[in-house]
């Protein structure tokens, strides 16, 4: 078999972050994902230098017994590059971020994993998480702590163990090898998606969207609609065979949806997507490729791209001064088709999920929890108030009133109420005024004729132990 790749990457800042720390790369020989450290100075800059370190990969015949250690040499090159930077900017010491990577050699793909971005495998409609989140509620699910299930809505569920960075303890990443089989797709993210869409929907989309950039692009919808909080970044990458007769299938062969990508040229320029594609995160280098191989739409109309020029409605809409709206305007119609599709097609499982979702939001002016997400597909809407406060939302502060339009998210219906409440309580609660303490003269004393003067004695300061190191708990004294 000679197998390549059909790739396709996209990346969201998302709902609240006010830049982009995420960085990926979708190429023919390479797939990556890395997710700067949120809480660090230039998380934006550990994923673009992580990213800059494996894109020599790209591009060049690799054998399995080499690629490995390629892959592994790259991240640790990706390392010394984060170390060398913040050892030069102090102010950007701390900073780090995880990686998910892949790397083709012939019918193998190797990989390398550090952090909680996730690399999932869809084979045969089923849908696998190939890579173990380096987390510490991981860590509680792995020695049966807790249950699978609390992971989700622990409050420590988003500290990283493990991520590459400028820390002195030498954390490696898990390798491994895997077997490239044609039929398969790919999905690398960050955890903003996997952290807001659920397994079950991400497989539905993967199975029911066949052009990969389409398949990214829904998902990275999926996990805004869902309140996503992070950075979000998909890449989708199908395996083909270059040598299959599509015409002559094998006897019992199952067709894939994917096969309907057959006639289209495999792409042949490398995607890249967020921070790293800012040049003034690394001053001195030379700019990494083009973010996505479909111009935006003034680009292909002046360049004369097909599918604008050579379309006659694009022809017409632009001799009437009208912009065409070329692939990217498209998109938001093909999403809304697609989730019809998925939930009409895909049975009640879909809606079923989104079901199982609750919000705060407004609702005839008043405060409201929702079930559903906040979204409409046509006349369809996946949202209903299902408890109204009482609360009029004019009467609170402009910032919450924006919150609330803009929906918060919530785990569950108890968690929706205790999130309605708090809106409201902290609304009607004004800031405290320090009231000022008086001070009281202190009355001389009086001294009686005869008497032996009383000699005030000071207190004695209380002792405080003080312990170093962590603090313990479960044992007796």
């Amino acid at each position: 078999m000679n197998l390549a790749l059909r790739y396709a990457a996209r990346s969201d800042v998302g709902l609240v972050r006010a830049d982009n720390q995420d960085s990926g790369y979708a190429g023919p020989d390479l797939l990556a994902v890395a997710d700067g450290m949120g809480g660090h100075a230039g998380g934006d800059i550990a994923s673009t230098l992580a990213i800059r370190a494996l894109v020599p990969l790209d591009g060049h015949e690799h054998v399995p017994d080499g690629a490995l250690d390629e892959l592994e040499h790259a991240i640790g090159s990706a390392k010394q590059a984060i170390v060398d930077r913040s050892e030069a900017e102090p102010q950007l010491a701390g900073m780090g971020t995880t990686v998910t990577a892949i790397l083709r050699a012939g019918n193998q793909l190797v990989m390398a994993h550090l952090g909680d971005s996730r690399a999932y495998l869809l084979r045969d409609d089923e849908l696998t998480q190939v890579t173990t989140d380096h987390t510490f509620v991981q860590h509680l699910v792995d020695t049966g702590r807790i249950a699978p299930e609390d992971a989700e809505h622990h409050p420590q569920r988003n500290v990283v163990m493990r991520v590459l960075g400028d820390f002195e303890v030498d954390l490696t990443p898990d390798l491994s090898v895997r077997e490239a089989r044609p039929g398969d797709r790919w999905l690398l993210c960050s955890d903003g998606l996997s952290g807001f869409v659920t397994p079950d929907m991400i497989a539905q989309i993967l199975i029911s969207v066949v052009e990969p950039g389409e398949c990214a692009e829904t998902l990275i919808q999926l996990a805004l609609r869902a309140g996503s909080t992070d950075n979000v970044t998909a890449i989708v990458a199908d395996v083909v065979d270059l040598d299959a007769d599509l015409e002559h299938p094998a006897e019992g062969a199952v067709p894939h949806p994917a096969d309907a990508l057959a006639d289209e040229p495999l792409p042949t320029q490398a995607e890249v997507v967020g921070s790293a594609l800012r040049d003034d995160l690394v001053p001195g280098t030379a700019p990494l490729v083009s973010g996505s191989t479909a111009p935006d739409d003034d680009d292909a109309a002046a360049a004369g791209a097909p599918g604008v020029n050579d379309d006659p409605e694009a022809e017409e809409a632009l001799a009437a001064g009208a912009k065409p709206r070329g692939r990217r305007r498209a998109l938001g119609v093909t999403l809304t088709l697609v989730l019809v599709l998925v939930l009409l097609g895909g049975g009640y499982a879909a809606y079923g999920w989104t079901q199982d979702q609750y919000f705060v939001g407004e609702s005839d002016g008043q405060v409201a929890v929702f079930q559903g997400v906040p979204q409409s597909i046509g006349p369809l809407h996946l949202s209903s108030p299902v408890e109204l406060t009482g609360t009029a939302v004019d009467t609170l502060p402009s910032y919450v009133q924006d919150r609330l339009t803009a929906t918060i998210p919530a785990d569950s219906l108890a968690d929706a109420r205790v999130r309605a409440a708090q809106v409201v309580t902290d609304s009607a609660t004004p800031e405290p005024t320090p009231t000022p303490t008086p001070t009281l003269a202190t009355p001389a004393p009086t001294t009686t004729p005869g008497a032996t003067p009383t000699t005030t004695t000071a207190p004695t300061k209380p002792t405080v132990q003080t312990t170093h190191g962590p603090a313990t708990s479960g044992k007796n004294a």
